[in-house]
Parts: C-alpha cells; sequence; structure tokens
C-alpha cells in the first residue's frame, strides 16, 4: 500500500503545532504588511499581525513562491510515495492553479485538490483526507471524494469594519462611511466558491442574528440527511469570540462547536472583530 503525505497551507486554519502533531505538512502563506513579506506562523504570529493591523499598516496578500512549494513536496517524498496537496479554493486565488501547474512535473506522485473551500472548511478536508488514509482509502480516490463533496460546504461572516474592503476598492469610501455611522455590519457568505454579500445587519448583534438563522436554513435543507460538521471563527479578539462561541452553542444546543482563528490571508481583507460559522459535509 502507497504511504499516502497530506500537504496543506496555514489558509486552512490550521496552525504549525496541529499540523505537526497530525503529521501535515505545513506551507506558511506569505502576506504583506507595508512592502514587507511576512509568513503566517513563521516569521509573523496572529497576535502580531493584528497589532501591525491596528497601527494602520498596509496590509495586503501574496502566493508562495513555487520553490517553497516544491521543496514541501520534496520533502514529503523522501518518506512518502504520493502527496495530496490541498490548497485553498481556486474560486478565491491563483494558489491553486500554481500547484497544479508545478505538480505536472511530478509524474503523478502529487495530487491537487480543487475542493472550494477556505480556512475551517478547508481544515476539515485536511481532516477527512487523513481519515481516508487511515481507512486504507487510495490517493485517487481520496481526492476524488474530497472534491465530490466541495459544494457541500456553507461559511458565513459578520465584518466588523469596511476599512480594508475599502482599500481595495471593494467598497467605496461613502459606503464605508455611512456604515460606520450607521453601524451597519455586512454579512459575506461563501457558498462552496467566491465571497458574496448576504445580508446587513445593524450591529455585531443583529448580524449574528442573520447567521444563526442563515445557518439553521441551511442544516435543516442543504445538508439534511448528510454527515456534517458545525465550527466557528474569529479574527482578532478572542473575548468576543468567545461569547460567540457560547451563543452559538445554545443556539444550534450544540456544546461541541470549536472555534479557530481565520486565516491571516483573509483577515488581510476584513480586518478584526470578525465571527464566522461554517458548515461542510464530512467522511465521517
Amino acid at each position: 500500500m502507497s504511504k499516502i503525505a497530506v500537504v496543506t497551507d496555514t489558509n486552512s486554519s490550521m496552525d504549525m503545532e496541529e499540523a505537526k502533531r497530525l503529521g501535515v505538512y505545513m506551507l506558511p502563506m506569505p502576506f504583506i504588511v507595508n512592502g514587507k513579506e511576512y509568513f503566517e506562523g513563521v516569521t509573523c504570529e496572529y497576535d502580531d499581525f493584528f497589532r501591525m493591523l491596528a497601527q494602520g499598516d498596509f496590509v495586503s496578500t501574496s502566493q508562495p513562491s513555487p520553490g517553497s512549494i516544491m521543496k514541501l513536496w520534496d520533502e514529503a517524498l523522501e518518506t512518502n510515495d504520493v502527496v495530496i496537496h490541498i490548497p485553498m479554493s481556486s474560486a478565491l486565488s491563483g494558489a491553486c492553479d500554481t500547484a497544479k501547474a508545478l505538480a505536472q512535473d511530478y509524474d503523478g506522485k502529487v495530487l491537487v485538490v480543487d475542493n472550494k473551500r477556505i480556512s475551517i472548511s478547508q481544515r476539515q478536508s485536511v481532516l477527512d483526507a487523513l481519515a481516508m488514509i487511515r481507512k486504507g482509502v487510495d490517493a485517487k480516490n481520496i481526492v476524488k471524494e474530497l472534491e465530490r463533496m466541495s459544494l457541500d460546504s456553507s461559511i458565513y461572516l459578520a465584518v466588523n469594519t469596511l476599512e480594508l474592503l475599502k482599500r481595495s476598492g471593494r467598497v467605496t469610501s461613502a459606503g464605508a462611511a455611512l456604515a460606520a455611522i450607521l453601524d451597519i455590519k455586512p454579512v459575506l457568505t461563501i457558498q462552496g466558491e467566491k465571497l458574496d454579500a448576504y445580508a446587513k445587519a445593524r450591529g455585531m448583534k443583529g448580524a449574528k442574528k442573520v447567521m444563526l438563522k442563515a445557518m439553521k436554513k441551511d442544516l435543516d435543507a442543504r445538508f439534511a440527511g448528510k454527515k456534517y460538521r458545525l465550527d466557528l471563527a474569529y479574527s482578532g479578539d478572542i473575548y468576543e469570540a468567545i461569547n460567540w462561541q457560547q451563543e452559538a452553542r445554545a443556539f444550534f444546543e450544540m456544546n461541541d462547536l470549536a472555534l479557530y482563528r481565520l486565516p491571516i490571508s483573509i483577515c488581510c481583507h476584513v480586518g478584526a472583530g470578525v465571527l464566522a460559522l461554517g458548515a461542510f459535509e464530512t467522511y465521517e
């Protein structure tokens, strides 16, 4: 039986310590602050990023270099026969297409999964791949199963500030100013692929209600009869995030709802104070 290695990146909301414990090869994703490149979990920790963000530093995202990707694959192939690489959704970044192009030089020893996921849903894909490896599923069928489940994913996130979306041109300055005055919190959604607007709410309290009701509807309809997992995520302030976790646990009557950090690559666009929840079909 072939030995299979799983490779992912920090967009998966999985930190270096957990990846090491699980035997997952982790690619740190780069981001730019005031023109200087950093790597999540390696040259910049989560709290350090938000300190730079709070002082008004200019942030943006970047892709990992082809060399760094191939170096990690080569390392994994030293002790494994095949690599399953799980990057973020191709609908959100060119990183997946880059990886697929690079994999063509590996004679089938590197298989790239495009399962349309990011953050907590991408993390679940990594866990599902590991579960299938333990069950003895071969690499090609693992990729096939992950891509089959790709669109069975739903994420909602409430954005606390429109400042970074304004900088990127996704929101006008006038729109951002009006939202701040009226305390409007946009609720965004990722339904398997791209990030889209879902609703607007007055205050974060209203935004949380919108997300909880939307997710309840999804669980009753899209995920009915399926094996799924529901997780929570946040950016920045852990204290507000813990309150969010308590509210969601009470609403869904699920005491095991876990809370994870949104990756810095997402935070570069949505900033601090984001609250999110996601449901996704799972292998087991």
